[in-house]
């Protein structure tokens, strides 16, 4: 969309939801790919200046997972159960041609590598992993019978468990990405097969918790963000997730570079989260590392493809080698 449309689309939106006029400023898209349209705004209204984010799909009809509509709903759903997510304020209507909603704008930092490196987030590092902990156990409360707005989210095939569900989908993009072989995927995912992790009840899953995808500040988590990926799914996989090497940027503690994996489930447990099986969070810390080596490995088929001349794309493909080494360090028993 154009930022003049967008302007005077948001003008027309909020007048109407606070009694108007309503007057935007300082307007400006961020950067958040093509599978969605990401604009900060003020606006200043009868009751108040608000500092919003606008999320839109990019054109009329976009397939994006998940839609705009429940994106929102999720993020409202986390919010009513106390998570630390921006305040939703409103769902779209009809107008702009695109779904979309308004939430409001937190301030804060969002690259990983600053909250480990940074002097100014040293008592940030402390708490984050207590903060990500309890936010993540009330995520899991989240339940589907109490949401029916979230009916719409994946949930693993009949007769399958999550943990096959996610395994296969990953296989199947590994051994479709028509690159070289890869022998420690290879061996990664049989030991995965023979180890598979018994059923477990089916939360909600955020899906991509992790280093990068919240906000912080001096204080700690502001607020968890890329709601994507959120499915019905099992509780171990947004933990196992969340200590993926890649994700520590170049911390030395694995839950986000910052804290203990036992510091982490004690916290987790305490504030009502599932009772964890170790064995079985190591089993999903294996399948994220395995996870995000076939990302990377898809990414650079894209790029050497041709579908997309990004380098980005290209620059990530370079790091599955890092993944790789990581796998046969975990394959070893060597958790660090």
């Amino acid at each position: 969309m154009q930022k003049e449309e967008v302007q005077q689309g948001l003008e027309r939106f909020i007048a109407a939801r606070t009694g108007g006029p309503v007057t935007v400023s300082n307007l400006a898209r961020l950067s958040g790919g093509a599978s969605r349209e990401t604009w900060s705004f003020d606006a200043d209204t009868p009751q108040g200046r608000i500092e919003g984010i606008l999320r839109a799909d990019p054109v009329p009809g976009a397939p994006t997972i998940p839609g705009r509509e429940l994106e929102y709903h999720l993020i409202k759903a986390a919010w009513n159960a106390g998570v630390t997510v921006p305040e939703p304020l409103w769902d779209g209507d009809d107008t702009f041609p695109v779904k979309f909603f308004v939430m409001r704008r937190v301030p804060g930092e969002t690259l990983g590598a600053r909250l480990i490196r940074g002097e100014q987030y040293a008592k940030a590092r402390e708490v984050v992993p207590y903060q990500l902990a309890r936010d993540l156990a009330r995520i899991h409360a989240i339940r589907e019978a109490d949401h029916p707005e979230l009916a719409g989210l994946e949930r693993p095939p009949e007769g399958k468990t999550s943990a096959e569900a996610q395994l296969d989908h990953y296989e199947t993009s590994y051994r479709t990405a028509e690159l070289d072989p890869h022998p420690v995927f290879e061996l990664a995912i049989r030991w995965l097969r023979q180890h598979l992790p018994p059923p477990s009840e089916l939360v909600l899953v955020h899906g991509d918790f992790r280093l990068g995808n919240f906000i912080f500040d001096e204080t700690g988590v502001k607020g968890i963000l890329d709601w994507e990926l959120a499915h019905w799914g099992d509780p171990m996989e947004d933990l196992g997730w969340l200590a993926v090497k890649s994700w520590r940027f170049g911390g030395r503690l694995p839950i986000a570079g910052v804290g203990t994996r036992e510091a982490f489930i004690e916290a987790y447990e305490a504030a009502g989260g599932r009772k964890v099986n170790r064995q079985h969070f190591l089993w999903y810390e294996m399948f994220g590392n395995l996870k995000w080596g076939v990302i990377t490995m898809t990414q650079a088929a894209t790029y050497l493809t041709g579908r997309s001349r990004s380098v980005e794309l290209a620059a990530i493909g370079r790091r599955t080698a890092e993944t790789e080494i990581v796998l046969l360090e975990l394959l070893e028993g060597r958790w660090d």
